[in-house]
């Protein structure tokens, strides 16, 4: 599960990721991990876990990751190799979903690479870089899947039809993510890893004075991207970096206090990329450890005990779940099979968000 961190140059990203990379939970038992300079393993916040953790008193206490990568700022013509073009667009295609940092505050101190600040620009820039990439993928397919489909072939005929359906969007401009396919069509769409059908998530980078109400810049950007399947969150980068600077949980949150915050807002920025991509949780929890553990959502059982190994899911026998609220009434899990809040569930039960559960199998 990746994010990709997206912008043009000095528009807060790096600023931003260096909040992500020190992100830490209220708990100071969860490391943050940086695997690569541009790359950083942050933990999803759940105040489940804690919960989980004051009543179980484990040895360890494992969140859920999200993948972030701080992908190198765009400019004009990267679809053409342009700067960083060629290696921007191929992290772009490792990544299951985008964060598209846009600058949402005036500051003279800091140059803008067009010469101005305007979101919506800054954002089309993007858009028309990524729409020309993939309009160079569809048309090199485009003319092999005419030729097979001139042969009859009826898979051959709807990939050329999925195809010409995906040129024409590009061609007006459009994120192909805006388009609706049929369940047949999804997985061949799906298969094509266009840049353009990635989910995004935009992130209005705002200054301190309007974390909390928000500008016109951010207003601007609701309205652009109301048509677009995307997710919309506006944070301060460089308020961000300040509370991670901030070395005690109580020195934070007496600084969110003042500015009438009740998190930090990359806590909320994780949380919606995991939400964007898609995902779930549900938890182990013994004396050994209590863990979340990321699913999809309406993943079965025997997918979910699949996470944790192969051979779970093999040799799936039943499932032991206690939803989340009942373990949080009851305390326990002996108190919760005491009052029938502990159900037995087979292959075709589908997993809830806050499950806590227990796999029984045989390989």
């Amino acid at each position: 599960m990746k994010c990709g961190i997206v912008g043009l140059p000095n528009v807060g990203k790096s600023t931003l990721f260096n909040s992500l990379s020190s992100a830490k939970a209220q708990s100071a038992n969860y490391p943050f991990c940086t695997i690569e300079p541009n790359l950083g393993t942050v933990q999803v916040p759940d105040p489940r876990l804690e919960i989980l953790e004051k009543f179980v008193q484990p040895e360890r206490v494992q969140p859920a990751v999200v993948e972030i990568v701080d992908i190198a700022g765009l400019v004009k013509g990267a679809s053409e190799g342009e700067g960083l073009g060629n290696k921007f667009l191929a992290n772009i295609r490792e990544c299951q979903a985008i964060i598209h940092v846009l600058r949402c505050f005036d500051n003279g101190n800091i140059t803008h690479v067009e010469g101005s600040v305007d979101p919506i620009r800054d954002k089309e820039i993007i858009d028309l870089e990524l729409q020309l990439k993939d309009l160079e993928t569809v048309e090199k397919r485009l003319e092999k899947a005419r030729k097979s489909a001139r042969t009859g072939d009826k898979e051959a005929i709807l990939v050329k039809e999925i195809l010409e359906k995906a040129h024409a969007h590009l061609e007006q401009g459009k994120n192909t993510r805006q388009l609706e396919w049929s369940e047949a069509e999804q997985p061949i769409f799906d298969e094509m890893q266009l840049l353009t059908a990635k989910p995004v998530l935009y992130v209005c980078n705002v200054d301190e004075a309007s974390v909390k109400t928000g500008n016109e810049y951010v207003e601007k950007v609701k309205a652009v991207v109301a048509d677009e399947d995307a997710m919309v969150i506006m944070l301060a980068a460089q308020v961000e970096a300040d509370i991670m600077e901030l070395e005690s949980y109580e020195e934070r949150k007496m600084f969110l206090d003042e500015l009438g915050l009740e998190e930090p807002g990359v806590n909320r920025l994780i949380r919606t990329a995991y939400s964007l991509l898609n995902l779930q949780t549900y938890f182990t929890a013994g004396v050994k450890e209590v863990r979340a553990w990321t699913i999809h959502r309406g993943d079965t059982a025997p997918q979910a005990a699949g996470v944790i190994h192969s051979d779970f899911e093999k040799g799936f026998i039943r499932a032991e779940v206690i939803h989340f609220n009942d373990y949080e009434q009851y305390g326990s899990e002996a108190k919760c099979r005491e009052a029938g809040k502990l159900s037995i569930e087979g292959k075709e039960y589908i997993v809830q968000d806050g499950d806590v559960m227990h796999f029984r199998f045989n390989v």
